[in-house]
């Protein structure tokens, strides 16, 4: 196979790694097959017309028509002329399908199921890709750059699946954009010619001659160069997989996060919203979990995830919390009074077996959790989040919980919350448009307390206000989404939560937004079933002696809270629910007095109240609790550890494979002679032979037959190496001796064949004669000291010295 054959294969097969990354995001993967047909047949199409040969562009411009004919046949058939010609008619059903491709990326959660529109997606990427990879690489020679695409293709993969591509399609990805290196390196190589001068190793004398000159360091700075490049490539391709980033969606599957291994950690922000509108779109309500419970009514019994009580104008966020073992009863609701009814219940939950996320749904306040495997406790949101790869994958669990039933008179004769909670529960953005306070004093007009004005924004959203329940509407949490959505009145749960939520926070009303799964539908087993329509986002709002509260502004969507409704039962209930003052072991809802945040990092959207974060990590994926610093350290360190025993190993193989087969010396008779004898030399020096410069090459290989003890038939492969190495040094006119890398194989079976177990296995994994590419960087590292040395500018000192001593200073 030529060089630019084997270099357009690599293309190819760099492209298809990088597709690789796709795979998860649909089901099943049999688009994949076609992609790899139809971009090996433009592949092929390439390789032809550069044999032509055809000009740069015409060759690209060849390719492209290929795809485009491909395309046609597979997705437009029926549309076509003479079914592979795109007429008018194929490019209208080509746009209909990524119109229709577009909208089911954004309507399924993932996987996706292949639709004929989801499908053109991914093999037209595929392909487009490919044709980008294949003319940087091949046609223009580049294959650097062709990293570029191969890294966007990755990247969309990674982006789509929210959590993360995963480290084994990031290591296929990698091993593929290597490979395509590799072969360029080698493609460029063989076409040099051979290069003399130089010195050979330690012990030479600085010797020139043949021998040294094929073997010599004048292309040893370009090989390490390339090995250099490609291992420093490896790991900066490494370490970014290896640092610790985001985890997944809160609703949708997620891969296993890592956490803290000891008695802290943090759990930071994730934005769950494209997972709940995935959810809320799919086109059947898959089971996520169900239950059992001994509540009497179950119209409250929200299963809640995580409590997002940041807002930076850009979204809704989790706050980054101290986490903790999980107690065996879980802390007291925060401000919620002994005065307020609170009944008991038990309920038993089993999730499904593809429902993989860390975030455990729980409902709200759990007093206590019996589940099985590694889970951490957040206090102030009160959740439960997986540590170390622990996920809800098909887990039981019983769950002891509060309904907390206070009455509208009890909220609203509600005290005044305490200044730090308002502080940190009331914060909006600047950026925050002034539509939204304005609109929501406006609504909540004439309403004397903190409780009827909760109540004036839950009426208006949910029944007077205009506003129509819309899961296909365009998705945004941040400010101007606030804005325009109360301008079209029109979205789903998020979109009322958020905007509640905020516009509570403008009315000094402590508020956040949780986000689970509403009741779900009873079943006649007894069981109640929660499936993946059932996703939901609501605002809680805090009222001091009841805590934080459970409000419903979104039409059509769960249940309204009955302590929303007028109270006129006249039962006499306290008026005041006057909070607990006694110390309790409650967690604060105020940020700590110890912040592990710096003022910089405080005023980061994304750690705004943090608490004291401890040296270990929170349930984000894995950070083992080590500095940033650190992490890349033990990110450099690992793999150079696994690489640095195999060197001499991998250098061997290599340079006895180009030593053998005359790779950049063309049809020099002298020099691949030279080569194949050193290649003996050094073979006998790795069984224990050490070479001697000063003997001819015929004693040099008596002496190998002798001490190496080879049978005849090696022995007669090794003088005729030798017989060639002094035709070609001596004889005026040198004629080519055929079959020297065969002998050379030979002599090597036959030492081999000779050595004890122990000898074989030191020239496999240490071969002696690695000393060389000791050698090698030895000579380099030197000669660059020179050159520095040499090139330091002249200093006036230096200068005047020159004047003085003209003959002992060379500026």
């Amino acid at each position: 196979m030529s060089g630019r054959a084997r270099l357009a294969l690599c293309a190819m097969v760099a492209t298809l790694a990088a597709a690789c990354a796709l795979l998860p995001l649909v089901d099943p993967f049999t688009w994949m097959i076609q992609a790899a047909i139809l971009l090996a047949i433009m592949t092929g199409v390439g390789a032809l017309t550069r044999r032509v040969p055809l000009a740069r562009p015409l060759t690209i411009g060849a390719q492209a028509l290929a795809g485009v004919l491909l395309l046609t046949l597979l997705c437009a058939r029926d549309q076509a002329v003479l079914g592979l010609l795109p007429g008018p008619d194929a490019v209208t059903a080509f746009a209909q399908l990524v119109r229709d491709g577009v909208h089911d990326v954004g309507r399924y959660a993932i996987p996706a199921p292949v639709t004929p529109g989801i499908r053109l997606l991914l093999i037209a990427g595929v392909l487009v890709i490919g044709l980008i990879v294949d003319a940087l690489a091949v046609t223009y020679r580049s294959a650097a750059p062709a990293g570029l695409p191969l890294l966007a293709l990755y990247s969309v993969a990674a982006g789509l699946s929210q959590g993360g591509a995963g480290w084994l399609w990031f290591l296929v990805a990698a091993t593929g954009y290597l490979l395509l290196l590799l072969a360029e390196g080698r493609d460029r190589l063989s076409q040099w010619g051979r290069v003399f001068g130089g010195t050979g190793g330690p012990g030479q004398g600085g010797r020139q001659g043949p021998v040294a000159g094929v073997e010599g360091p004048a292309t040893a700075p370009i090989r390490t160069g390339r090995r250099i490049g490609a291992l420093v490539l490896g790991i900066s391709l490494v370490v970014p997989a290896a640092l610790p980033s985001l985890g997944g969606g809160l609703l949708g599957p997620a891969g296993g996060a890592g956490g803290p291994g000891g008695g802290g950690g943090t759990i930071s922000a994730v934005n769950p919203l494209v997972s709940l509108q995935n959810s809320l779109n799919q086109p059947s309500d898959k089971e996520v979990l169900n239950y059992r419970t001994t509540a009497d009514n179950t119209s409250d019994l929200y299963l809640r995830i995580v409590a997002l009580d940041q807002f930076d104008g850009t979204a809704w966020k989790p706050s980054e919390r101290t986490v903790t073992d999980v107690p065996d009863e879980l802390p007291a609701p925060p401000g919620l009074s002994s005065r307020v009814t609170v009944d008991r219940i038990n309920t038993s939950i089993s999730t499904a077996e593809w429902y993989a996320q860390n975030w455990l749904p729980l409902p709200y306040p759990a007093a206590k959790v019996e589940i099985p495997g590694r889970w951490r406790f957040e206090p102030a949101g009160r959740t439960l989040v997986g540590d170390r790869g622990q996920n809800t994958r098909g887990v039981q669990y019983q769950v002891e919980s509060l309904q907390v039933r206070p009455t509208a008179r009890q909220l609203s004769a509600a005290p005044s919350p305490p200044a730090a909670l308002v502080r940190e529960y009331t914060k909006v953005p600047r950026s925050l448009p002034s539509v939204v306070g304005s609109t929501a004093r406006q609504v909540t007009r004439g309403a004397p307390t903190p409780y009827a004005k909760a109540v004036k924004l839950q009426e208006w959203f949910s029944l007077d206000g205009g506003f129509s329940y819309n899961t296909d509407v365009r998705a945004g949490s941040g400010s101007e989404a606030i804005a325009r959505f109360l301008e079209q009145k029109e979205g789903f749960c998020v979109h009322f939560s958020f905007s509640m939520a905020a516009m509570a926070r403008t009315l000094g009303i402590p508020a956040r937004v949780a986000v689970g799964f509403t009741p779900g539908t009873k079943q006649p087993d007894g069981t109640t079933s929660v499936g993946l329509k059932d996703a939901h986002a609501w605002p809680e709002l805090y009222f001091a002696g009841i805590g934080w509260t459970r409000f419903e502004p979104t039409p059509s969507r769960g249940s309204i809270p009955d302590y929303t409704y007028p109270d006129n039962s006249g039962a006499g209930d306290p008026v005041e629910p006057a909070p607990d003052t006694a110390p309790s072991d409650a967690p604060s809802e105020e940020p700590s007095a110890e912040p592990s945040c710096g003022p910089e990092q405080k005023q980061d959207g994304a750690t705004t109240g943090c608490v004291t974060v401890p040296a270990e990590s929170g349930p984000r994926p894995p950070s083992s609790g080590l500095s940033v610093p650190a992490a890349i350290a033990v990110a450099i360190a690992a793999p150079l550890a696994l690489l640095l025993p195999l060197v001499p190993l991998l250098w061997r193989v290599r340079r006895r494979a180009r030593r053998l087969a005359g790779d950049g010396l063309g049809g020099d008779i002298a020099a691949r002679t030279l080569a194949a004898w050193r290649e003996l030399l050094d073979t006998a020096w790795d069984f224990g032979v050490l070479p001697d410069e000063s003997l001819t090459p015929r004693r040099a290989a008596t002496r190998i037959v002798r001490i190496g003890k080879l049978a005849p038939e090696a022995a007669d492969a090794a003088q005729r190496v030798a017989t060639a190495v002094e035709q070609v040094l001596y004889a005026p006119q040198p004629q080519p001796a055929p079959g020297l890398a065969a002998a050379v194989e030979e002599v090597r079976a036959g030492l081999r064949a000779e050595a004890s177990r122990g000898m074989r296995l030191r020239a496999l994994i240490a071969p002696r004669s690695a000393i060389r590419l000791m050698w090698a960087v030895s000579a380099r590292w030197t000669t660059l000291l020179a050159r520095c040395a040499t090139s330091r500018p002249v200093t006036r000192a230096r200068r005047t010295a020159a004047a003085l001593r003209p003959g002992r200073l060379r500026a």
